[in-house]
């Protein structure tokens, strides 16, 4: 075999099957088609990653046998977070996980992504508006409208709740209180004084211990003790302003039409997968890490005074309503599937 020839074969990794098959006198057929890579960057920081997407990324590798490959990245580590609509949308990465608001989607229903207030009590209440109730179809509409990204899947994610340095047992404990929260979240809440913060996400923790930050209303407690947040401060507000994030896994479309079908459905399974993975995972750990979690005192406004907070929800509906037609067709669809909720009583709603 001259020279050439096998260097040739052991660039292509054949040289043991070609001089094999040589032998027999049958010509050596291998595939050396490279792997489809893809770049995934999550909303969520190294430690929160471990239990939002990481594992449905790993599965999505084994299964995909070298077909294809996501690498996985964290919080602002290849771009800002508020830059990776833009980003998505320029190749520079292949696909996102993370809510609508907080990578500043050039779409109407973006200010519906996070915590939209008191849109959902619980985290089923996600799918179920998605599935059942039509909002599948809105988020299909609004981004097929916007060139280069494609909008896959939305679940949900844990509650609202303050975690702060000083306890908050009033409304008038709210005030002047400089809070890392979502953009929506924190217009809303800068109703009650609160004065909204946005750092980058792995900044949040020293902002607190230095006094930039006097809390988060950026999750609920399963995040807080995942992320080290609970060892920074000291209370835990179980009022919330909503009963979980609604996040999206979105990709470019035009890396996302060049799969080949098969892909596609794996990928829409590694989503599934990773949904479900939350629900259970936030579900349990919120009601354990209340009754067992040591670094954080439970605090709560009393229901007659966070009942304001709940009627000045339903006027920032109206407002938001008012913005885009499609927006009111959403708001519309939060009020009928509250009323069904409320009728539908326990275990649906308590009040």
């Amino acid at each position: 075999m001259s020279n050439n020839r096998r260097d040739f074969l052991k660039k292509a990794g054949i040289v043991g099957a070609a001089s094999s098959t040589a032998i027999l006198g049958a010509p050596a057929v291998v595939s050396a088609k490279e792997p489809i890579r893809w770049r995934l960057q999550t909303y969520a920081g190294p430690a929160l990653a471990e239990h939002v997407i990481k594992p449905a990324v790993d599965a999505f590798n084994a299964a995909a046998n070298g077909e294809m490959i996501i690498e996985l990245y964290f919080a602002d580590q290849l771009v800002p977070t508020g830059e990776l609509f833009r980003a998505m949308q320029k190749g520079t990465i292949d696909a996102v996980q993370s809510d609508d608001d907080s990578i500043a989607a050039p779409v109407d229903i973006s200010v519906f992504g996070g915590y939209f207030p008191f849109a959902t009590r619980y985290s089923l209440d996600v799918p179920v508006l998605f599935e059942e109730y039509g909002l599948k179809e809105i988020w299909q509409e609004a981004y097929g409208e916007v060139k280069g990204v494609t909008w896959l899947s939305a679940g949900s994610w844990d509650p609202c709740h303050f975690a702060t340095v000083d306890p908050i047992r009033s409304l008038a404990d709210l005030k002047g209180k400089r809070i890392f929260t979502f953009p929506t979240a924190g217009r809303f809440l800068s109703r009650f004084g609160v004065i909204p913060v946005t750092l980058p996400w792995e900044d949040v923790e020293v902002a607190v211990q230095t006094g930039e930050l006097d809390g988060i209303a950026w999750s609920g407690i399963t995040e807080d003790y995942t992320v080290g947040w609970a060892d920074v401060t000291n209370y835990f507000l179980t009022n919330n302003i909503s009963g979980a994030w609604c996040g999206s896994f979105f990709a470019n479309t035009e890396r996302w039409n060049a799969l080949p079908e098969h892909l596609k459905v794996l990928f829409n399974l590694m989503m599934d997968s990773s949904h479900y993975y939350r629900q259970h995972w936030y579900w349990g750990g919120e009601a354990k890490l209340r009754t067992s979690g040591t670094n954080m005192k439970l605090t709560t406004i009393p229901d007659e005074e966070w009942r304001q907070v709940e009627v000045e929800a339903y006027k920032f509906w109206d407002e938001i309503a008012k913005t885009s037609s499609r927006n009111a067709r959403v708001i519309e669809i939060f009020k009928e599937y509250a009323g069904v909720m409320e009728k539908a009583g326990k275990p649906y709603r308590y009040s």
